[in-house]
């Protein structure tokens, strides 16, 4: 596989990653004790930490990376493994 290849996987794997990473450690402002700010949905994160929700979403991205590149590499799940309607041979 080309290394630009590779670059463009693992930016889809860290934009997915993102959805997963997002939802948990947050915290409302009601959570958190304080006051929320007039016209402030409920459900806004108090402190929200751009860099350290960029760092975990790195940490997933790269390890979800690593196990699709090992498996490219060694083939442990194939095409036909998951062809659960047959479509090779016609249905």
């Amino acid at each position: 596989m080309r290394w630009t290849s590779m670059l463009a996987i693992y930016v889809l794997f860290w934009a997915f990653s993102v959805f997963l990473v997002l939802p948990f450690g947050v915290r409302t402002a009601d959570e958190a004790g304080a006051e929320r700010i007039p016209g402030q949905a409920e459900s806004a994160p108090h402190d929200f930490r751009v860099g350290r929700t960029a760092l975990r979403v790195t940490i997933v991205a790269t390890i979800l990376f690593l196990l699709f590149l090992a498996n490219y590499e060694y083939g442990w799940i194939t095409t036909d493994m998951i062809d659960f309607l047959d479509v090779a041979n016609g249905l």
